[in-house]
């Protein structure tokens, strides 16, 4: 069955496409359970989706269905995703992987947030039942070769991550950080970074609003920073300066009425404004108003890329290491190939053991010379093995025979006998 990797990301597709994807980490073990069982030729599955893409991993037939399955699941319009589409399949899918996993993918080269999401995509599969051995091992030898790479690499260095680039935003409006008071909406991973980034900047004021106020109060207290229900969102804007947000929200929290509202309460001093979420949490109409600077996640690629250049070397190293392990993959699946045919082999031989030890049990049991019985067995045995391979030496086709003769050595173990 052939492997594929599937799907959209930051290179591909921009913002308002992806987010017709996105998939939370809640509704991933029913969507790939509905996929496999969907009745599409999909044997093994797993997916990736994040704010800069949504991937399918997947051992099955038809590449194009599984994708026109995933749209019409996700109600997204198929006509206008399937041009940012990208398919890579068996080789090049698990190139792709590779390459997604050590960060050579991400709109931040190096980072390392990619490889705790790979992980929770691989845990949340599991979970699902919808893992077999093929997209597994794959998988897994993918987090494999981004610990290598990043071990034996410089790619994870001077990394400027999208916590850093929203914290040089904000200072190209305001100025120093010290100088700023910072509203972060979620408390998931993206938004610890971020406030992590800002708080080493020591800002005059931090608060954290979620859904879930023991969350934020618990990443509030590493920080000393305010905690807030998210219903407080609204009274709470108009005292912040720049607003970070990042949460797994379907739909916008942030809308034009309560920037406007927000902006008139601040006589119209200005907002920065990150949204880091996909689907967005932040109306893109309100990146129109005058007195707001908003930004997306593929805004933030313009700052990110700065350093890359330096990065080119150990781009280099890591994409030797790809190549060493995809190497290695290929040969693990040439000898899958070989499984059903070694297993029939052994079969075979088993057989022809079988019978006869059985023939030298009965000669010894009828009071047999055991030097003789054992003498027999092994002419026996070695006839029998040997009988099929030296009939098709002998009647091989003259183009055959260069081949037989090159490989019978180590086909039989000669070459090792003989050391």
């Amino acid at each position: 069955m052939p492997f594929f990797a599937i799907g959209l990301n930051h290179h591909s597709a921009p913002v308002p496409v992806r987010e017709q994807l996105a998939v939370a980490p809640s509704e991933l073990p029913e969507l790939l359970r509905a996929l496999v069982a969907a009745g599409i030729g999909v044997h093994e599955a797993a997916l990736l989706s994040t704010c800069n893409r949504t991937e399918c991993y997947v051992a099955a037939s038809d590449p194009h269905a599984v994708f026109a399955w995933l749209c019409a699941h996700r109600h997204a319009d198929l006509a206008q995703v399937t041009p940012h589409l990208f398919i890579h399949r068996d080789s090049e899918g698990v190139r792709h992987l590779f390459r997604v996993a050590s960060g050579l993918d991400s709109m931040v080269l190096g980072e390392t947030q990619i490889v705790g999401q790979f992980k929770e995509a691989l845990r949340l599969a599991k979970a699902a039942g919808t893992l077999g051995k093929h997209v597994q091992t794959v998988m897994q030898m993918a987090l494999s070769v981004a610990k290598e790479v990043r071990s034996q690499t410089a790619i994870g260095a001077n990394v400027v991550s999208m916590a850093a680039a929203a914290v040089r935003l904000s200072q190209r409006v305001f100025g120093p950080v010290a100088e700023q008071r910072v509203l972060f909406v979620g408390a998931g991973e993206m938004i610890e970074t971020c406030v992590a980034h800002f708080a080493a900047g020591q800002p005059q004021r931090i608060a954290i609003v979620n859904r879930t106020v023991a969350r934020a109060e618990q990443l509030a207290a590493r920080f000393a920073a305010e905690a807030h229900p998210l219903d407080r969102l609204p009274e709470l804007l108009p005292e912040f300066d720049t607003v970070v947000a990042s949460t797994a929200s379907p739909l916008p929290l942030i809308g034009l009425g309560m920037v406007e509202r927000a902006l008139k309460q601040r006589r119209h001093r200005p907002f920065v404004m990150v949204d880091l979420a996909v689907p967005r949490d932040i109306e893109p109409e309100v990146g129109a108003l005058q007195d707001v600077f908003l930004y997306a996640v593929d805004d933030l690629a313009q700052i990110v890329q700065e350093g890359r250049e330096s990065r080119a070397q150990a781009v280099r190293d890591a994409e030797a290491i790809i190549d060493a392990r995809l190497a290695e993959f290929a040969q693990w699946v040439s000898a899958q190939e070989m499984v059903p045919l070694i297993r029939q082999l052994r079969t075979h031989a088993e057989t022809i053991a079988t019978a006869e030890r059985e023939r030298a049990l009965a000669k010894l049991r009828a009071g047999g010379d055991p030097e003789a019985v054992i003498a027999a067995l092994t002419h026996a045995l070695t006839n029998k093995w040997l009988h099929a391979p030296t009939t098709f030496f002998r009647q091989a086709p003259p183009e055959a025979r260069q081949a037989l003769s090159r490989w019978a050595p180590q086909l039989f173990g000669w070459e090792k006998a003989q050391r």
